[in-house]
């Protein structure tokens, strides 16, 4: 199974607790998923994050439902939090989110996702065919709808 890292980094025009809070806030999920990916809660999120919350959800993937079951692993507010895949479309999906004051109220705000594709070779083929520019998408769109949210 090959792992990939995903990182991108973006400096939040708020301060360290507001940025952390917001992000901790599952419903705000919602708000920085693409259209295309449909995404919608299976169940009520959770009002708090803590380890262990789980968070059910449905995206659609070139127009195929995909449930997608979070657990929050790792909770350090307000610097970390990590979620993994537990139920969902990769074989590893790590998402590590951290966040440092850079001082004048402004957040640095680093995403890094550890992933890996299922299905051997035919997963490698649809890395390459698809998901690769899926995933660049779909992290542009968040890091553009957040400065919109935000502030840029």
């Amino acid at each position: 199974m090959k792992v990939r890292v995903l990182e991108r980094t973006q400096i939040v025009p708020r301060p360290l607790a507001e940025t952390f809070k917001f992000f901790s806030d599952s419903h705000n999920l919602q708000r920085l998923t693409p259209q295309f990916l449909q995404f919608k809660f299976l169940a009520p999120p959770p009002e708090v994050m803590h380890p262990g919350t789980v968070i059910d959800y449905q995206i659609r993937l070139y127009g195929v439902p995909v449930h997608w079951r979070t657990r929050i692993e790792i909770v350090e507010a307000p610097k970390k939090f990590v979620d993994v895949q537990e139920k969902g479309p990769y074989a590893l999906w790590r998402h590590s989110h951290t966040f440092k004051d850079v001082g004048k109220g402004a957040t640095e705000m680093k995403d890094r996702v550890e992933y890996a594709m299922p299905l051997g070779p035919l997963g490698e083929i649809a890395y390459y065919l698809f998901v690769k520019r899926s995933l660049a998408q779909i992290f542009e769109y968040r890091e553009s709808k957040l400065a919109e949210i935000m502030g840029s």
